[in-house]
């Protein structure tokens, strides 16, 4: 499950299903997972104007001398690249894939009126359809995920689409039917990762794009987690720019399970439960989760804020949560990293306004920890022995 099959491996863990735990122990900022989208695919409205790359979901700047459009949908399909238009021509925007969206884009297509979400949903079935004929393995190894089939109306109407836009001829070998197509938006909602825009303090961060990642997928979720995973769309040349990247965030003992949060750590418990619930269809019972569960709602209104002192915590909760704790080199956890969480919001929560993201440490260089610790929503780069100067 990792680059060199030796940081991380996937367990059973009992009422958890499959998890990532390390094969040994980690430094903080080590890189445990790096891994490529199978399915990847536009966040955006139908009908809505885009500046990013139809393929690799790289901005394309207003005036690119290299950016080029799809032969056959000019208006609607561009490329940052004569090379990003090749690969795509062969497997992400295939003629399947040209000729479905194009129909979807009718005037009289079936799905345009209807929300976002439907649009976003078929533009997800599209490209799972298109991977059972461009790569029927990737195809499989996504069927493999989490998500079972269940036939509602939403999987009812975008099956009913996707038979009027899609060429049923190349379907045929891969059992099309609307369990299938319910089986997929299934895996789509549960295994899902968003590549967002750049991070713009004065207004609400989006996303860009959804990719599949099928190692990543095995990930669970922590609402105080001692990983985070990190993507650079824009800032990488070559053709692994959706790839993301998962480090963990302080020191780890072999046989942890390693965890990330499906979202912002600064939620507060009932917004935590409640997305948990509709979005993935679990009730969180982390050590987090079981503290904040007897907090007052006074006490859930100060929860996630950065300058909050430790003696904002309830006494009993430190002692569940393991307050004396042991920290390394740059405030990183030795043995235990059940921190209290007045610890983690001051050590691993960004504090530019408005960004809520969660900060590691870069990469070890020849066994050293780094003391620059990285931000994975604005990409904001400080140095811990000064945050550890101006405590």
């Amino acid at each position: 499950m990792s680059d060199d099959n030796t940081l991380i491996k996937m367990v059973e863990i009992e009422n958890r299903g499959r998890a990532l735990v390390s094969c040994r122990p980690l430094k903080a900022g080590e890189i445990v997972l790096k891994d490529s989208p199978i399915v990847l695919y536009s966040a955006f409205p139908l009908d809505a104007a885009a500046n990013y790359c139809s393929h690799c979901f790289r901005t394309i700047s207003p005036h690119s001398p290299t950016a080029v459009s799809c032969p056959h949908c000019s208006t609607a399909s561009h490329f940052c690249s004569p090379e990003c238009q090749s690969v795509a021509l062969a497997t992400s925007h295939t003629p399947f894939v040209c000729q479905a969206l194009t129909r979807l884009r009718a005037a009289d297509s079936p799905v345009l009126h209807h929300h976002h979400d439907r649009h976003v949903q078929a533009r997800f079935l599209i490209s799972a359809y298109n991977l059972a004929i461009v790569s029927p393995s990737h195809f499989q190894t996504l069927l493999s995920l989490q998500g079972g089939a269940f036939v509602d109306d939403a999987s009812v109407f975008l099956h009913s689409v996707i038979s009027s836009v899609c060429p049923l001829s190349n379907l045929g070998q891969i059992g099309f039917s609307v369990e299938l197509t319910s089986a997929l938006l299934a895996k789509d909602k549960l295994n899902a990762f968003g590549l967002m825009e750049p991070f713009d303090q004065d207004k609400e961060r989006s996303v860009r794009a959804y990719g599949i990642y099928p190692r990543a997928s095995f990930f669970n979720h922590d609402c105080l987690p001692n990983a985070c995973r990190f993507d650079y769309v824009d800032s990488v040349s070559d053709f692994n720019n959706a790839d993301i990247v998962v480090r963990v965030i302080h020191d780890l003992p072999a046989g942890r399970e390693i965890c990330l949060s499906y979202f912002p750590v600064n939620l507060k418990y009932s917004e935590r439960q409640q997305r948990l619930k509709e979005d993935y269809g679990f009730t969180c019972d982390c050590d987090r989760c079981n503290v904040e569960a007897n907090w007052s709602d006074n006490e859930e209104e100060g929860e996630g804020e950065i300058d909050q002192e430790d003696d904002d915590m309830d006494e009993d909760a430190d002692d569940d949560m393991g307050a004396d704790l042991e920290t390394t080199e740059c405030g990183m956890g030795k043995e235990n990293d059940d921190f209290p969480h007045a610890y983690f919001f001051m050590r691993y929560m960004c504090s530019r306004d408005n960004c809520g993201g969660t900060l590691a440490p870069l990469p070890p260089v020849d066994a050293r920890p780094s003391t620059v610790m990285e931000c994975n929503v604005c990409c904001n780069l400080s140095n811990c022995e000064e945050m550890d100067g101006n405590e």
